[in-house]
């Protein structure tokens, strides 16, 4: 199992957006919520340069430096679990199930949080590989690490640039709408909430069924 972790495991945007505010008026600048938005999945890189074109006279590594800071800070203070996200974590775990978190966050951020979750097995973070997402390398090398083929896995992620990433690795994608209404394509399953993934399910999508359990109005 790969998990993407902001958005999709933890709802952690509201963070990363009150940050990125935080750090653009403080430069004198605005920062809308369309403008976070449009932010979540993307590498740090591309992050950092988004921030300085809205008036951040920062390095890139400065950036990240006080973004990440400010994040893990919020996180330690309690992990905001998305509904179902732990449940299905531990039912995994008890099962044998090898679980990897693949996210864009550094290890900074995403080290503590795996730490004091302790159900993953690997951790792959946005700085500890060469291309991250849109590129398949994050969750290729979450597979490596792992032991297993990729086409055995079942990736869930909630944003544009991480559906993109795991559905080129070839791994199962479950496109989960938290923050972002995804229009992923054809061959991706989606659902609303994690709350609505079992074990039953996973098995069901690890075997190529492509199911949609989003909310019906």
């Amino acid at each position: 199992m790969l998990w993407d972790m902001d958005g999709t495991l933890i709802d952690t945007e509201p963070y990363w957006m009150a940050a990125e505010i935080e750090l653009v008026e403080a430069h004198g600048g605005v920062w809308t919520r369309e403008q976070a938005i449009a932010m979540i999945g993307r590498s740090m890189d591309a992050c950092a340069a988004l921030l300085q074109a809205a008036g951040v006279g920062l390095s890139v590594a400065e950036i990240a430096h006080a973004l990440n800071s400010s994040v893990r800070a919020a996180v330690a203070a309690g992990i905001p679990w998305q509904t179902g996200a732990h449940d299905i974590l531990r039912a995994l775990h008890a099962a044998g199930v090898p679980q990897a978190l693949v996210t864009s966050s550094f290890e900074v951020v995403a080290v503590p949080f795996a730490r004091t979750v302790g159900l993953f097995d690997v951790v792959v973070s946005g700085d500890t590989v060469t291309r991250p997402k849109p590129d398949p390398e994050p969750y290729l090398t979450a597979a490596r690490l792992l032991g297993v083929d990729i086409m055995d896995c079942v990736a869930f992620e909630d944003s544009r640039s991480g559906v993109a990433s795991a559905a080129a690795s070839g791994a199962r994608v479950v496109a989960v709408d938290s923050h972002v209404v995804l229009d992923p394509p054809a061959e991706v399953s989606r659902t609303s909430s994690l709350e609505r993934i079992g074990l039953d399910t996973i098995a069901r999508i690890a075997r190529g069924e492509v199911l949609d359990l989003r909310d019906r109005a």
